[in-house]
């Protein structure tokens, strides 16, 4: 069975969602049958790194909302994260614009490691309070799990996967994804938003009856 994600790194709901999809895939009788791909989709395409600016105060702008509403918003995520054992640090992170990571995580999937690279990415921006737009720390998240240092610097230094991105992002507007996470069960059924195990679960058995 194939299962696509659409996802973004700055999505706080993407890394929930992660681990109540990965809680029914543990549960789930023919897991070593799942191939799983992260798909490429970005919340803000415009947004402009700033590691001077809070992610409260970016939230607020970008939503264009009062800065106590997006703290409101972000302690709500939080202790959602916190049910699934995610310790989210939004005073440490970067407000950092996520293509590159995307082009990063295309490199990966070649590689056969992209799931591996996603989790990384997701910890780095939420938990770790790196900057995940900064080559260097890219270089190094993929270095630790294995990526040449060689062909990491290739790859910032062209724009190589630019065209894949695109083309994921395309595709979810042509199937009508609004929003992320976005779960596509072999082309035949969708799970929109971080659902709780049990829907994923029903989804993996109806999907592999």
């Amino acid at each position: 069975m194939k299962v696509e994600i659409w996802s973004d790194i700055l999505c706080p709901f993407c890394y929930i969602g992660k681990r109540k999809f990965e809680q029914a895939l543990a549960q789930f009788a023919e897991k070593d049958t799942v191939e799983i791909t992260w798909k490429s989709f970005q919340l803000s395409p415009n947004l402009i790194t700033d590691p001077s600016i809070s992610t409260t105060n970016s939230l607020a702008k970008n939503k264009n909302i009062p800065v106590e509403q997006a703290q409101q918003m972000i302690d709500r995520v939080t202790f959602i994260a916190k049910n699934v054992n995610l310790d989210y640090d939004f005073e440490k992170a970067v407000v950092a614009n996520s293509y590159d990571a995307h082009r990063l995580l295309h490199f990966a999937k070649e590689k056969g490691i992209q799931n591996e690279l996603k989790e990384k990415l997701l910890r780095a921006y939420f938990v770790e309070g790196k900057n995940i737009a900064d080559f260097d720390t890219l270089i190094d998240i993929g270095q630790s799990i294995g990526l040449d240092f060689n062909e990491l610097k290739h790859l910032f230094n062209s724009k190589l996967y630019s065209e894949e991105v695109a083309k994921d992002i395309e595709e979810a507007q042509e199937i009508g994804v609004r929003g992320v996470p976005f779960f596509v069960f072999d082309r035949k059924f969708a799970v929109s938003g971080a659902q709780e195990t049990p829907t994923f679960l029903s989804v993996l058995e109806k999907a592999n009856a």
